[in-house]
């Protein structure tokens, strides 16, 4: 059986068409998923798609009437889904429950390192042979309080990276993880967090009920020279409440590897396009803001346990097993 990947990377195409192996293939495309692009699906019984597809119900009527029966999405994510429209016309929807939470809590490291330290302009500078150091004060961050929001494996390998440097420890949970406990992490309620921490890093999942979760009053509770990190979802944070906390001169740093509106945008070359977006236009030109693209589960080692699940999740599909992985089962019928 032929598997078609939509939205694949340079780098992550040998390690897709490395998984999955005779009698099994993946014909791996660079377009993402969407409603231009799900008609090539047309044929297919199983579609991969990447964290940015718009799985909504034009698509996914698309894809099952081109007889896609099975999507296995490449992500941990699935927010882009519509599971009930996919459960209603008898799909089966999988995922990948998890990787290396190190590639994502050592990149929300870098954010916060980078725009506390000012790398990017001293970076920038130096091109020019600039060497000045006005305007590069950072702070040492030991003995300084970090705010974990969310703490399940991301967030705990990233609260063990602030106890290596002498952090106090708050953390933000619907469920407390006893090993941050055991790290000397207090729990405490989400106001008190973001009015105590000078670093905030966000590790939860999109969901309804975190849709916005840092907005207006959430940031206006936060120290005016915190730093905040998101490397999880874009959601998570009013952007445009953001940018006008930053107009007024408001927190030391922001680090964003993810934005709300990303879709259409991450992943792609817009650089003789120009972006129309006047938020995320606003929001890159503040010097003390980092924006990346989406990158902070991209290495080697993540990238290949996500492709080695993903091929398990399709092999599972074609034997009629069910895993944790599993969103959505295929109904009896079908």
């Amino acid at each position: 059986m032929e598997i078609l990947a939509f939205g694949v990377q340079a780098d992550e195409k040998p390690l897709i068409e490395a998984a999955f192996t005779a009698p099994h293939q993946a014909r791996c495309l660079d377009v993402f998923l969407n409603e231009d692009t799900a008609p090539i699906a047309a044929g297919y019984e199983v579609v991969s798609s990447s964290v940015n597809a718009d799985l909504g119900p034009r698509v996914l009527q698309t894809l099952a009437a081109g007889g896609t029966q099975m999507i296995a999405q490449r992500s941990t994510g699935f927010n882009n889904i519509d599971l009930q429209v996919a459960e209603r016309l008898g799909m089966t929807v999988a995922r990948v429950t998890s990787y290396s939470p190190y590639s994502v809590a050592e990149f929300a490291w870098t954010l916060a390192m980078a725009v506390n330290r000012r790398i990017v302009r001293a970076s920038n500078r130096t091109r020019d042979f600039d060497f000045r150091l006005d305007g590069l004060m950072g702070r040492d961050l030991h003995g300084r309080t970090v705010g974990v929001i969310g703490t399940g494996k991301i967030g705990e390998a990233f609260a063990r990276i602030a106890h290596g440097f002498g952090m106090r420890l708050l953390g933000w949970d619907v469920v407390e993880n006893p090993r941050c406990t055991a790290l000397g992490m207090a729990y405490v309620d989400k106001d008190r967090l973001l009015a105590e921490a000078d670093l905030v890093s966000l590790h939860v999942p999109l969901l309804p009920a975190t849709h916005h979760l840092i907005d207006a009053a959430a940031l206006a509770a936060m120290k005016d020279d915190a730093i905040l990190v998101n490397s999880s979802r874009g959601g998570l944070i009013d952007t445009k409440a953001l940018v006008e906390e930053l107009r007024a001169g408001r927190f030391t740093g922001v680090g964003l590897d993810v934005y709300e509106a990303e879709a259409g945008l991450f992943f792609l070359d817009k650089s003789l396009e120009g972006v129309p977006d006047d938020v995320l236009a606003r929001l890159v030109t503040f010097p003390h803001v980092v924006v990346t693209s989406h990158q902070a589960y991209y290495t080697t080692d993540a990238v290949t346990q996500i492709v080695e699940t993903t091929a398990a999740n399709v092999l599972d599909y074609l034997a009629g097993r069910r895993s944790e992985n599993v969103l959505v089962p295929a109904s009896p019928s079908s």
